[in-house]
Parts: C-alpha cells; structure tokens; sequence
C-alpha cells in the first residue's frame, strides 16, 4: 500500500498484530530486506516495513535529500498512519534516520534496536583525504571540454576512472541519488546520540567493516540507556548472518512490549 506525504508516495506494508514495531531498512535495501524478520515478528506484533524515498517501490524525492528529510518524512508516516509509540528495528542507513527521530521527537518511538546502524562519522586517514581531494579534481579536469582537448587519450582514461570511482552503492544510484548519498554520509549524527531518551539495544557485527564496531562502542556510550550485542564472526548484515540468535535476542528485548 501507498501513502502520500509531501508529495512522495510512500510505499510501506502491514503485517500481524499487537504492539507497533517500524522496520527501517538499510541503504540500498527495501522492504525485502526484512522480509525473515518481518515474518517472524508478525507472529506476536504488528510489524510495519516502508521503502525509503529511492528504494523499493517509493520513488526518489525530486531534490536531494539530507537524513533530516528522510526523518521528517517518517516522523510524518508515524502520525498519519498511527503508530506513534511504536518500538523501531532499524538496519545501516535506518538507523541514521531513527537517530535524528528518536532524538528530535522522543514522544513517538518506543525501543530502538539499532542493527549496524551508520550515523557516526568514521574515521578519516591522510590517505583517504588525499584520494578525495585527487577525484575532485579529476571531475572538475572532465567537466572542462577544454582540458579533454588537450588531453586526448589520457582524457578519456581519466573520464573512465573517474566514472568508476566511488563505492558500489555510489555507483549504482542515479545522478541526483547520488547527491543524496553524499550529504547523507557527511551527516555526522554522534551529537544527537545523548538526546536519546528511549532504551536502545545495539546489535552488531564482529566483522563489519562497513559500520565498523568501534561505532556501536560510541553509540552505547553516549546513549544513556542502551546495551551492545555483538554476534561473532558475523558482517554488516548481522541480523540475517545470525538469524536464529537475532531473533532471540530481538524478542528477548521488545518482549516487555508485548
């Protein structure tokens, strides 16, 4: 089913019933993305699943977007489709958006469980610095009709480069995606973390190396009521590397709620 909000058709489903649980998925993902958790929950909950704005079957938003949109896009769902209270099990770039939610609005969620949940900013080496510096440069060299002229053959090996720079997920985006992506990850949300009044479990990966476990250390240490869980040997998709134990644990956590 399909919601209109600020005119962006939001694309969500509801399964099971009882007490309110909201799944955010990752970046790149889609509702399909819960679809275990989504069938083991809705035995005891109801369970709603949405596909951000890009993802799924909910079209871009027309200009791009910060995490504060995506929030306040969801804030909105959760009053219209009333769900406020809800318990919120969020994944990667869900948990960004949960954050700044829970942070900015305490009064509508319940307990977050934040699984490899981005939203801290990493970790920068010289390296890295340098190797962004040197694609900014080599994007303004390709823009300029000029310099390719005058570069011919190495111009055009630049262009390629240029092209496939960037992570997998950056690549795989559209143009104006890709600039959502950009202000998304340069969103550093380690600020709003001790604004979270909510009791938080942290589920991660022991080998994440995409939200890498130093994150999860900083994120149970400025939220004041929250518990870290790691899941051995497992990746940045935690919850479906140790299905049987997330579940555990999850139902364990949101079973006060019940």
């Amino acid at each position: 089913m399909d919601i209109c909000i600020g005119g962006i058709d939001l694309h969500y489903i509801v399964e099971g019933n009882g007490k309110d649980v909201l799944l955010l998925h990752g970046w790149g993902g889609s509702i399909d993305s819960f679809l275990p958790v989504t069938k083991e929950l809705s035995k005891n909950y109801r369970v709603t699943v949405v596909d951000f704005p890009g993802f799924g079957n909910t079209a871009p938003p027309a200009t791009p977007w910060s995490v504060t949109e995506y929030m306040q896009l969801i804030k909105e769902f959760i009053i219209q489709t009333n769900i406020q209270g809800c318990d919120i099990v969020c994944h990667s770039f869900g948990g960004r958006v949960t954050i700044l939610l829970a942070s900015c609005h305490p009064d509508l969620v319940g307990k977050l469980v934040l699984v490899d949940a981005a939203g801290v900013k990493p970790k920068r080496t010289l390296k890295y610095h340098i190797k962004v510096k040197m694609f900014k440069l080599g994007k303004r060299i390709v823009n300029c009709k000029c310099c390719m002229k005058i570069l011919g053959p190495i111009g055009k090996r630049l262009l390629a480069k240029t092209k496939s720079a960037g992570s997998k997920d950056y690549r795989a985006l559209s143009d104006d995606m890709k600039k959502t992506f950009v202000k998304v990850v340069n969103q550093d949300l380690t600020s709003y973390l001790k604004n979270i009044k909510s009791s938080t479990l942290l589920i991660w990966g022991e080998n994440d190396v995409d939200t890498p476990l130093y994150m999860a250390k900083i994120m149970e240490k400025e939220i004041p009521d929250a518990g870290l869980v790691v899941f051995e040997g497992a990746s940045h998709f935690s919850y479906l590397d140790r299905f049987d134990r997330f579940m555990l644990v999850l139902n364990t956590f949101l079973g006060g709620n019940k």
